[in-house]
């Protein structure tokens, strides 16, 4: 904050000293006209002009808005940033002839689509400040730039990723500064530097900017180890490397400097301990270091930190416990960020009473029990306060309701209990953002209406039985009311005209109060799993297009209506996710749907018939599409071949006859065909590199497995790479939004088992109950990452290949019903994470491998196979295979005699040492028998309890009678 107040106090001196000037002089005349000159060479958007725009002829130019003029009255200050400029700044612009100029200001304008820096610009050789940030210059810096000897800030940073970086490769950017020695302000973030300057760019700033109080290079690659002399940099005030690679760098570096007030190393690579001596930075104001892999608690000497503003140490791995004494100095304080991390222990009641705090956000850590009542001596500032996602428990303090500064407060996913009445939201008169869902709260409402500023609410899981009826006058745009068990009809109040999200999903609701109207304003709409019946074309208004309605989402899975699929849904032009799955929904698929729907489609487990219409547009942009569980056959559409962003498509479960859809998007991760009458062989031309779920059972596939192109599937094969780049895919398709998540049902583990999240670590192949022939191909061994395996019932012969040995994450193997002859391989018996296996029903020979893995399963694993032998069968094996069963079981009893040796040696170890304790030490003895009477007692009461308990029961049942 000192920071921001002593920059904004010398800009607005610089432009004090220049406005002064223009009040008491007069507009030089040919300054004016270069200015006005400027004026019609710029290309401008007038509506976001505040500057600009207003100069004319009849003002004197040194006091139109943005211009500065100095004592003579030549323009030495041109202050155009935010004015929608895009164009007319080239080498022969009036700006470049503006011969006194000393401060120009381009920032945020976009010039992408223009000419580079001019070249002219060597020509302002009176500049000492030159801001071109995120203005959408892009390319190289010009040489011509070296000629600004007398530039004391310079600002080309980039924010914006999707447009042309600047470069320096020529100049670089030693060239640059080596003439720019008298530079304290750099700032080029984005900027593209060349592979030695990445690695040797703090020797290079260090040895020509002694005199630097700000550096920023965010995002411009950086690596390496820092060069000693950058610890000389004693009046380094700002510094910001945020997305660069410094876990090779010697932070200690920066801890020398007298004068650092922002410290900003985000998402820059740091592992490990940080070093603490950069906690012992008395000056410090802003620090962050959020978005790396630091460890450990933070140091005590955190707490001399007296000038500290804003701290963010969000995602990283910091441990241990927060004191009171680690913030009780830190008055200035107005911004904690510990977001997910691993802190643990209870909260410090000292930070609610911190005078100058105005965001606290510890969600995302481990703290537990209770918050403790805390006592604010002066007025709180605190504003937003964040405690979800820990496991903190027991009722929500009263002191709480003295912070009236509060404007958002979130507890969700703790374990607070106890009641909550809703009323006592009056004590916060600011409060626009309540979430108490996913507690042991019970949350109690009264009909007497409140009156609130409140804008969103979310009380999911908190054991509410009837709707609120006091917030019925708030102007919410977010309400969620899930998981809970309200029951009846939805209150035409709900429907308020500022209302952009309503969640009423998992209740017990049963219709809508009439009249209702969908505010045009609503976006997402969900009452998924509730007991809504009816005609769904009763729900759905049919002028819903003519609403010019904002609806995006639309979830009504889990219900019973019945009827077929409005068309008057396809007139739903933001319509992006349309969920009617889990229903009893007949007749066909509105062709108009397919391309009217742009994200989600999901009418699985319906009663839907027909064809799939092959209606999908050229733009198709569904990323999932499911339509399993219905009566649909015909083929798969060969339009389906324009959804270039298909990630998940499941059809199981109909009556599709087709040959294998090989013009899927190589986008594919997740394909469910079982259990229809899909046939040919499964030969295709393309490669699913993200393809994690393949089930293609229970249909009449036939051909050999080599044809499959198995090891394309990249996102099975296990290895560093792989992980690398399937690490993120779990925020994208599957989960196309913080909100919409979908599932698949899978045979595992011999259970139907429906999974609710699709994890980007999760792989399963299933061609069970077809007509594959042949052998099964060793790159089935490459598939590193794979969960489940599963090719039982097909016509499969040749030997299990040894490469499912390297199947390390394999946890399910069935291989059963098929024609497979020789032994079983040793190597299974290193698949460690195996839980089911199947070999059932072939042709295999020889002895069962060895290994506490696989001595695990029973007979039914091996059975069906008149070769096989060994202890999981109880068949004694022959001497032929070199090894006699005497010798084995004698080994085996040898390890099992010793088993019970060690365990017995154990246990008269434990027992003595408990005995001797009790004979000769005093103090043990006297806890040991009081904790045996504690534990008695309990018993005891508990039984008390139970008994009065069920006396209490039987009482109520006779009044109730």
């Amino acid at each position: 904050m000192l920071l921001k107040l002593l920059f904004l106090i010398s800009a607005l001196t610089s432009s004090f000293i220049f406005t002064a000037h223009s009040f008491h002089t007069k507009c030089l005349q040919h300054e004016k006209a270069l200015l006005l000159q400027l004026k019609k060479e710029l290309v401008f958007d007038s509506s976001c002009s505040t500057k600009l725009a207003q100069w004319n002829e009849t003002a004197e130019c040194c006091s139109w808005r943005g211009v500065g003029c100095d004592a003579a009255g030549n323009v030495a200050s041109l202050q155009l940033d935010n004015e929608g400029i895009s164009d007319g700044v080239g080498d022969s612009s009036a700006l470049l002839r503006l011969k006194h100029l000393q401060k120009l200001n381009l920032a945020y304008n976009d010039f992408s689509n223009s000419p580079p820096i001019p070249r002219g610009i060597h020509s302002l050789n009176c500049l000492t400040h030159l801001n071109l940030s995120n203005a959408g210059f892009g390319g190289q810096v010009p040489a011509e730039m070296t000629s600004l000897r007398r530039l004391v800030s310079l600002d080309i940073s980039n924010d914006y990723w999707d447009i042309e970086p600047l470069r320096l490769e020529h100049p670089s950017m030693e060239m640059l500064l080596q003439n720019m020695t008298g530079i304290r302000e750099l700032y080029l973030d984005g900027v593209f530097l060349s592979n030695y300057e990445r690695r040797k760019w703090s020797h290079i700033v260090s040895s020509y900017l002694s005199n630097l109080t700000g550096l920023s290079l965010v995002w411009c690659s950086l690596s390496g180890p820092l060069a000693k002399s950058f610890s000389h940099l004693s009046s380094l005030s700002v510094l910001r490397l945020d997305s660069n690679d410094l876990s090779a760098a010697d932070l200690d570096l920066f801890a020398n400097s007298s004068s650092l007030t922002t410290l900003s190393l985000f998402n820059s690579g740091l592992k490990g301990s940080f070093p603490s001596v950069i906690f012992q930075t008395p000056t410090l104001q802003y620090l962050d270091l959020s978005g790396n892999e630091l460890l450990r608690p933070i140091p005590s000497t955190f707490a001399n930190l007296t000038e500290l503003a804003y701290v963010t140490l969000s995602y990283n791995f910091f441990t241990g416990s927060l004191s009171s004494t680690m913030f009780g100095r830190l008055l200035k304080l107005v911004r904690l960020d510990l977001v997910a991390n691993s802190f643990s222990g209870n909260l410090p009641h000292s930070l609610f009473s911190l005078p100058s705090l105005v965001e606290l956000y510890l969600n995302k850590n481990q703290f537990i029990g209770l918050v403790e009542e805390f006592t604010i001596v002066n007025h709180s500032n605190l504003a937003i306060l964040d405690l979800s996602s820990n496991r903190l428990e027991g009722p929500i303090p009263d002191s709480l309701f003295q912070l009236q500064s509060l404007e958002s407060l979130l507890f969700f996913e703790n374990m607070f209990n106890g009641t909550f009445q809703l009323d006592k939201i009056q004590s916060f008169p600011n409060l626009t953002l309540l979430d108490l869902s996913d507690n042991n709260l019970s949350v109690v409402t009264s009909n007497t209406s409140l009156s609130s500023l409140l804008n969103e609410l979310r009380l999911a899981s908190c054991n509410l039985h009837d709707f609120p009826e006091s917030i019925k006058h708030f102007d919410l745009s977010i309400l969620d009311l899930s998981n809970n068990r309200i029951a009846g009809e939805i209150p035409s109040w709900i429907w308020g005209a500022q209302l952009q999200v309503l969640n009423l999903s998992h209740n017990l609701l049963t219709d809508l109060q009439k009249p209702y109207h969908l505010p045009v304003s609503l976006q997402l709409l969900d009452l998924q799993s509730n007991q809504l019946r009816g005609n769904l074309r009763h729900l759905i208004p049919p002028n819903i297009g003519g609403m010019r309605s904002d609806l995006q989402y639309l979830l009504l899975a889990g219900n019973d209506f019945i009827g077929s699929i409005p068309a008057s849904l396809c007139s739903a032009t933001k319509l992006s996710v349309l969920d009617l799955s889990v229903n009893n929904l007949s007749g066909n698929i509105p062709s108009c749907l397919l391309g009217s729907i742009s994200t989600v489609l999901n009418l699985g487990r319906n009663n839907i018939s027909g064809r799939i219409p092959d209606s999908f547009p050229l733009n198709c942009s569904l990323q999932i599409f499911g339509l399993n569980s219905n009566a649909l056959e015909g083929k798969i559409p060969k339009s389906l071949e324009s959804c270039k962003s298909l990630e998940f498509m499941n059809v199981a479960n109909n009556n599709i006859n087709d040959t294998f859809p090989c013009m899927l998007s190589s986008t594919l991760r997740v394909l469910t065909l079982h259990s229809n009458v899909f046939h040919g062989e499964v030969k295709c031309g393309k490669s699913w590199p993200d393809l994690q779920i393949v089930d293609v059972s229970s249909n009449s596939f036939d051909g050999s497995l080599e044809s499959i192109n198995l090891s394309s599937w990249r996102a099975m094969v296990g290895g560093n790479d792989a992980q690398l780049r399937y690490n993120g895919l779990a925020s994208n398709a599957l989960k196309v939004s913080s909100y919409y998540k979908v599932g698949v049902r899978l045979i595992m583990k011999g259970l139907s088992v429906e999974l609710v999240k699709i994890w980007p670590d999760f792989t399963a192949i299933d061609f069970s109950c077809n007509n594959f022939r042949g052998e099964i191909p060793n790159a089935v061994g490459n598939l590193g990452s794979l969960r489940l395996l599963n090719f039982s019932h097909n016509v499969l012969n040749g030997s299990i290949p040894t490469s499912f040995g390297l199947l390390r994450q394999l946890e399910s193997l069935d291989l059963s019903e098929n024609k497979l002859t020789g032994e079983i391989p040793t190597e299974l018996a290193g698949l460690t994470f195996l839980s089911v296996l199947n070999l059932s029903y072939n042709e295999l020979v020889g002895r069962i491998p060895n290994g506490r893995q696989l001595q695990t399963f029973s007979a039914d694993s091996f059975r069906g196979n008149a070769g096989l032998c060994g202890f999981n069968l109880n068949i004694s094996c022959s001497r032929s295979d070199g090894s006699d069963d005497s010798d084995l079981s004698s080994r085996q009893h040898e390890e099992i005699e010793w088993e019970y040796v060690s365990t017995a040696l154990g246990y008269v170890v434990g027992l003595g040492s408990i005995v001797w304790l009790l004979l000769f030490c005093r103090s043990f003895r006297e806890r040991y028998f009081g904790k045996i009477d504690e534990i008695v007692e309990e018993i005891f009461d508990a039984r008390d309890r139970r008994r009065r308990r069920a006396r209490r029961v039987a009482r109520n049942r006779v009044r109730r009678q």
